[in-house]
């Protein structure tokens, strides 16, 4: 008596009840040559030496165990499993995403940002070329990736005194900067241009510019004094 044939239509449970009923008689009628197990890609036994392998935890016939894709055998080459299917090695890198930067494939780790894929060590600052793998970036108008400090560097507000950008100190997210005149100041910047004090703190709180002069209350006086007197002079 042979194995349990298929009838030519058949229901699902039909087809679970021969699966069933064809492993029983496996077990119960085994092969008269060296029995390795059911092939995982094609449903039948594996008998006789050399005609099978394992892999991912599976029986395959030899000319069974192939490359999803491009159907090359795997048997002792090098291979991917990707959830129980195999890769050859060409066929998987080309399923990988390549990297934004470099345009290489992404073998382990994929760091995403702006939309994109890359290695985490491609991820840099265009100005300081600093891994940002981790650390807080921004993006300019042009898509281009900035550390935060490089970016204030490069498009914050330069301080009319100094000359230097008015950008957050080290580990802060937020400074202040003082506008007077359609001029930018660092807040220590914001002084007198004469006698030197404070505007933004102190006895001389308070900007009263004069012709263009930044100027505090009692420097502003000063000056109002002697061009006053000068122009009863020139009188």
């Amino acid at each position: 008596m042979g194995p349990p044939s298929m009838p030519p239509s058949f229901r699902p449970e039909d087809e679970l009840e021969h699966l069933t009923k064809k492993m029983l008689y496996d077990m119960e009628n085994p092969p008269a040559d060296e029995y390795f197990g059911r092939c995982a890609r094609c449903g039948e036994n594996v008998v006789g030496e050399g005609t099978g392998c394992t892999a991912m935890d599976q029986v395959f016939h030899v000319d069974c165990f192939t490359c999803i894709i491009c159907n090359n055998k795997l048997r002792g080459q090098p291979f991917y499993a990707v959830e129980k299917k195999a890769y050859c090695e060409p066929c998987y890198i080309n399923t990988l995403e390549q990297c934004n930067v470099c345009s290489k494939p992404i073998m382990e780790r994929i760091l995403r940002a702006t939309g994109k894929a890359y290695h985490p060590h491609c991820f840099t600052c265009v100005m300081c070329h600093r891994s940002l793998d981790g650390i807080p970036f921004t993006v300019d108008a042009g898509g281009l990736i900035h550390c935060i400090e490089d970016f204030h560097k490069k498009f914050a507000p330069r301080c009319s005194v100094c000359k230097e950008p008015i950008m957050p100190a080290p580990g802060q997210e937020e400074t202040v900067r003082i506008v007077a005149l359609d001029r930018d100041f660092h807040v220590h910047c914001y002084r007198c241009e004469d006698c030197g004090g404070l505007l933004s703190e102190g006895d001389n709180q308070g900007c009263y510019p004069l012709d263009g002069h930044i100027l505090c209350k009692t420097c502003n006086s000063t000056r109002i004094r002697v061009l006053t007197a000068k122009a009863s002079t020139d009188l």
